[in-house]
């Protein structure tokens, strides 16, 4: 079994709340990276559907459209880990912190982005460099 894989008898290996908008940036990176990697661009875009704003959404095909990558990931590959950190709230919006890596060791190589949500609805409203 894989070191990320084990723990002790009984602890969940992750858990969270549909009420939780820092959960929800989770369950959205996490769903979506496993849609890219398995390759079911149906299913990314429906995640998409579901968790961005439309007004994102746009914003990301702008983007996609002038990078040549995946505005979500902000790259054209695939992330090999995932980590979403709670960063600040105000104003109506919840602010985290998502960090990507690339590769394995000590060579891996990291993206930080600044995701917004809207606490009124839990969606992701912005995503950014962060």
């Amino acid at each position: 079994m894989p070191d990320d894989e084990r723990t002790e008898a009984g602890s969940p290996v992750r858990e969270g709340s549909p009420d939780s908008a820092v959960d929800r940036v989770a369950d959205f990176y996490g769903a979506y990276i496993d849609a890219v990697d398995d390759g079911t661009d149906d299913l990314s875009t429906e995640l998409r559907a579901h968790y961005l704003t439309e007004d994102l959404r746009q914003r990301l095909a702008a983007w996609e459209e002038a990078n040549h990558a995946d505005g979500v990931l902000r790259a054209q590959d695939v992330p090999t880990h995932w980590e979403v950190r709670y960063h600040d709230s105000g104003a109506g919006h919840l602010f985290t912190t998502v960090t990507l890596t690339w590769g394995t060791g000590p060579d891996a190589g990291h993206t930080r982005l600044a995701v917004q949500s809207d606490l009124s609805t839990k969606l992701i409203s912005d995503i950014e460099d962060g």
